[in-house]
């Protein structure tokens, strides 16, 4: 499970073989989430407001939100 950044209570990571749509998880103590790429709304799971919200701060960024997008392209396409 590649880590892409970790913050002040949570990870983010993108993992290899995934379903669509694409996504990203949030993994905290005891907690996880995944996060939709485009609407950044949570799939799946759940875990603190304030981490939850400082991830997805982290990942609206551009610079942020394209490196998640090349990370799930390269982890995730399928031939």
């Amino acid at each position: 499970m590649p880590e892409i950044v970790r913050l002040s209570n949570c990870k983010i990571c993108v993992y290899a073989g995934d379903h669509a749509p694409p996504h990203f998880h949030v993994r905290g103590p005891g907690w996880t989430a995944a996060i939709c790429m485009t609407s950044f709304k949570v799939l799946k799971g759940s875990g603190p407001r304030c981490d939850l919200e400082e991830a997805i701060r982290w990942a609206i960024t551009p610079d942020n939100s394209y490196r998640l997008a090349y990370e799930w392209r390269r982890l995730n396409e399928r031939e």
